[in-house]
Formats: C-alpha cells, structure tokens, sequence
C-alpha cells in the first residue's frame, strides 16, 4: 500500500511539472516572426556596401523576408514595396528600411515616399549616410549609425536616434555596414521594436574582418568616399546620381 501511495504522488508531482511547462512550450510553439517587409540598399556601383547582403541572409534565416537592391532603384522599389504591403490586406504590412552610404540616404527618401502613401514604416536603420537628409514624422523610428568624423551625415527629423560612432575601433565608411555588432543590434530592433529612448554614448563596436587578402584596406580607399559618392535627390528617377569614376 505505501509503495502504490508513492507511486501515485511520484504520477501526480511529474504531471504537476509537466502541466507548468506546457504554457512555455505552447509559447515557443506559437512564435512567429515579425510580420514586416525588410528592404536593403547598397550603395555606390554595388561594391562597397555587401554588408547589406550578409544582413540580409540573416534576416531571412530568422524568418523575417527580407531582400537586398541598389539604391539607385529606391523610387521604383517604393511603388513596389507600397503595392506589395497592401496586396490582398485589410492593414498593409509594415515596411523596415536599411540603407549603406548612398543606400543610407535612399532608405530615408524611400521611407518618406512609402509612409506617405499611408503604409507604416515602424524603423529605418541607416550606415554612414553620405548626405543631410530629413526623415518623415510618419516614420516611426529612424537609427543613424554614422561617423561625424568621416564621411557619414546625421539624419535629421522627429524621431530620429544618431549614433555616432567616431572613434570606435576600427570602423570606417567602408566596413560600417558589416559589423556584426550592429547587425545584432538591428536584428534585435525588428524582432522586438524598442521604445525611443534619450541618446546614449556611442558603443565600442569591433570592426569586422576584411573579405579577402586582396581586398583594398579602408584607409587606402577611405578618401575618394566624399568625391566620388553624391546623395540621390528625392524628387525624380532623373536626378539618381550615375557612378562617377576616379580617373586611372
């Protein structure tokens, strides 16, 4: 009789257990990925910014659709984006915008463009924006990760959080976009939105490590950033700068 009582209260104590970890189970269970559209934009000639494609990799194995483009194609990739959000819904789905260099400054007129037409644009994050630019009061939170000592520009705007990483390790205009830091960052924004927040000292961000042995170092190829790159005007597909190449 006593081993039959044990037994029982050893049943009844594993079946207490298990029940208090079935809302835990039912939760991971049901956890699903944000419910965005992620766009990413290189910047100049599609060489310097494949940082976005390793973003966009990650994203994606997340579950998070994501897609990258040259920022050369931010107008018609905002129709597209804004036909797309609405497609088949009674809300559009979001849309999250990140931007390199040239990309960085198409991001914000692509947000401006996108949250105007009414559907919601809940973040933008951009890398060193190579030109001023103004982001709408519609967008819900813009993050600049740039370099006030370089060739990055603040965003200006309503909700707008600059970073200013001058002086952070080895980051330069160049490999900003591929710190691994900052994509943990980001993807930690899109997973779970954070409240804006008062301005805090620049992190202490580890520069990524180069791509190959032959590729050029930032510091060679850091000085023809500001002649070379020019911010694509909002207005018309027509003013979207052509690649201006250095002479030989």
């Amino acid at each position: 009789m006593k081993f039959a009582r044990s037994l029982g209260l050893g049943i009844v104590a594993l079946v207490a257990v298990a029940l208090a970890f079935l809302p835990a189970v039912a939760e991971a269970q049901t956890r699903k990925a944000p419910q965005v559209r992620v766009y990413l934009l290189r910047g100049l000639a599609n060489i310097f910014s494949f940082g976005m494609d390793e973003l966009t990799t990650k994203l994606n194995a997340r579950g998070i659709k994501a897609s990258v483009h040259s920022y050369v194609d931010w107008q018609t990739l905002s129709a597209v984006a804004i036909e797309d959000a609405r497609a088949g819904k009674r809300r559009p789905t979001p849309v999250i915008i990140i931007g390199h260099s040239l990309g960085a400054d198409a991001a914000v007129y692509m947000a401006n463009k996108v949250s105007a037409a009414g559907v919601p644009v809940p973040l933008v994050v951009t890398f060193d924006p190579v030109t001023p630019t103004t982001a709408s009061a519609k967008i819900g939170k813009v993050v600049n990760y740039y370099q006030a000592g370089g060739a990055g520009k603040a965003v200006s705007g309503p909700r707008v959080d600059n970073v200013d990483l001058t002086g952070a390790g080895q980051l330069s205009h160049f490999n900003i976009e591929k710190a691994a830091e900052l994509h943990n960052r980001v993807i930690a924004m899109i997973e779970k939105p954070a409240r804006p927040r008062a301005p805090r000292p620049a992190p202490q961000v580890a520069a990524p490590a180069p791509a190959s042995p032959t590729a050029a170092s930032p510091s060679a190829i850091a000085p023809t950033v500001s002649a070379t790159e020019t911010a694509a005007a909002p207005g018309s597909a027509a003013s979207v700068p052509a690649v201006i190449r250095a002479p030989n």
